[in-house]
């Protein structure tokens, strides 16, 4: 666990680092499926991401003026409900949009999920364990998890 929020900034910051080769890719290697990602492009991961990320930017919004997150709140009963349903949505939701805009969020939300965790208070976040192992979950846990699939989708724009 963290003791201070520098450390997770700092850390979280670097985990996302590989996935920003993603932006590098020109828009037919992103939208190229991989089977090594499941059958994912690019541009599918990106979103995946990013959705995510966003999840946790709401709540750093609402912990920045609250004591609690009514999103992680909603979002942890959906995932409980409708499980990965709610990844598809949220892909089609994603594939549906232009890739500049795919690609302007991919650029700018995950600073922006760092920006808005400098301004809530450490005790909403880093000192409360249910809120910190959310933060966790959707950065460096999810990082960790998809890392297979960015490698494959890397790999697929090489060939």
């Amino acid at each position: 666990m963290y003791l201070d929020a520098l450390s997770f900034l700092e850390d979280e910051r670097d985990a996302w680092r590989p996935y920003e080769a993603l932006d590098a890719l020109s828009d037919e290697q992103l939208e190229r499926p991989v089977e090594g990602a499941n059958g994912w492009s690019g541009r599918d991961l990106m979103g995946h991401m990013v959705a995510w990320l966003e999840v946790s930017v709401a709540a750093a919004k609402e912990l920045a003026v609250g004591e609690t997150s009514a999103t992680l709140a909603r979002v942890q009963t959906e995932w409980a409900a409708r499980g990965d349903e709610l990844n598809e949505e949220w892909r089609a939701a994603w594939a549906a949009s232009p890739l500049s805009d795919v690609r302007e969020r991919f650029r700018t939300v995950p600073g922006e999920l760092r920006g808005y965790l400098t301004v809530v208070p450490e005790s909403r976040w880093v000192k409360h364990r249910t809120h910190l192992e959310s933060f966790i979950r959707e950065t460096f846990e999810h990082y960790d998890g998809h890392r297979a699939d960015l490698d494959a989708v890397l790999r697929s724009a090489r060939s």
